[in-house]
């Protein structure tokens, strides 16, 4: 699939940009993988992919617990969305294919 590989993430938050390692596997509509950033690393879960289009969800700790959901956009070797954080809104992120 066209989502599948290893990516790097640079999201914009509320505490400036942040950087991720995401890895990402397609199976049919069922996305799966891990993310990492800031020494924190985890499945992602409820993944979903259509098309270019996909969805996934994240549980942090640092710098407090939270669920991070994930929309976007896989465009070639570039993928874009919006990473909404619960109570603080949705902001940006952008990455490319490692």
């Amino acid at each position: 699939m066209a989502v599948d590989g290893n990516w790097k993430l640079t999201m914009s938050t509320p505490m400036g940009e942040r950087q991720a390692d995401l890895t990402l596997k397609a199976d049919g509509s069922t996305l799966t993988g891990s993310q990492s950033a800031d020494g924190d690393a985890g499945e992602i879960f409820d993944g979903t992919v259509n098309g270019d289009d996909v969805a996934w969800k994240l549980s942090i700790t640092n710098p407090m617990p939270l669920t991070l959901s994930y929309t976007g956009k896989v465009s070639g070797d570039s993928i874009s969305g919006e990473m909404g954080i619960g109570p603080m809104g949705s902001f940006p992120f952008t990455g490319t294919r490692a």
